[in-house]
């Protein structure tokens, strides 16, 4: 590895992007070498590119930097993963961990935090805020199961449990029985409740 880190930058609001790029090639030993918009986008630029560390957006068009985060720990297990949200939820953190990544942060962070985390994570280190990190523990594991997001996801549109039936292949019934459960764990009143406050909690 040459001494300069070599990063790939994955976000897809252009004045966030280049601004993020900026403040990092003001760093003498940071090059950011490859730059993408899209969350499907980020395995192949990092073969591409010979990257040392990919730093991801969480909310991103194509897949998210959660998804592309697992993507990479899979096919690039060397590869450094730095996740940076507008969204301080618990529920992101945990996931992101899960997914491999080596660090997280909000994007208000300044942007020494940022070029101190870079390097951190390449030399080994974990890096999360901890903010967040207090928050997470203070939340506990997200008590959803996968079939019990899926069915709340496809529900936020306000989709009826024939169209949530027909959509996902299950029976009414089985959607219903999702759906109650899940408000049940998260003690509300209604669906739509429900999805605002599996979202807030960066659960779905």
């Amino acid at each position: 590895m040459s001494s300069t880190i070599r990063v790939l930058l994955a976000e897809d609001q252009s004045m966030v992007r280049e601004a993020l790029a900026a403040l990092l090639g003001l760093e003498d030993d940071i090059e950011v070498v490859a730059q993408v918009a899209r969350g499907d986008e980020v395995v192949t630029a990092a073969r591409s590119h010979d990257i040392d560390v990919a730093l991801l957006d969480i909310e991103m068009p194509g897949a998210t930097g959660i998804e592309a985060a697992a993507e990479l720990h899979r096919e690039l297990p060397a590869l450094k993963v730095v996740i940076l949200t507008t969204f301080g939820r618990p529920g992101y953190l945990r996931s992101a961990m899960e997914a491999g990544a080596d660090a997280f942060l909000v994007k208000d962070a300044p942007a020494a935090q940022l070029a101190e985390a870079v390097r951190k994570v390449l030399a080994g280190e974990r890096v999360i805020d901890p903010t967040l990190a207090a928050a997470a523990l203070a939340d506990g594991a997200n008590p959803l199961t996968d079939r019990e997001r899926e069915v709340l996801r496809a529900a936020a549109d306000g989709s009826t449990n024939a169209e949530l039936a027909a959509a996902l292949h299950l029976s009414q019934g089985t959607v219903r029985n999702y759906l109650s459960m899940a408000i049940q764990k998260l003690a509300v009143r209604n669906r739509a409740e429900a999805v605002r406050m599996a979202r807030e909690k960066g659960w779905l």
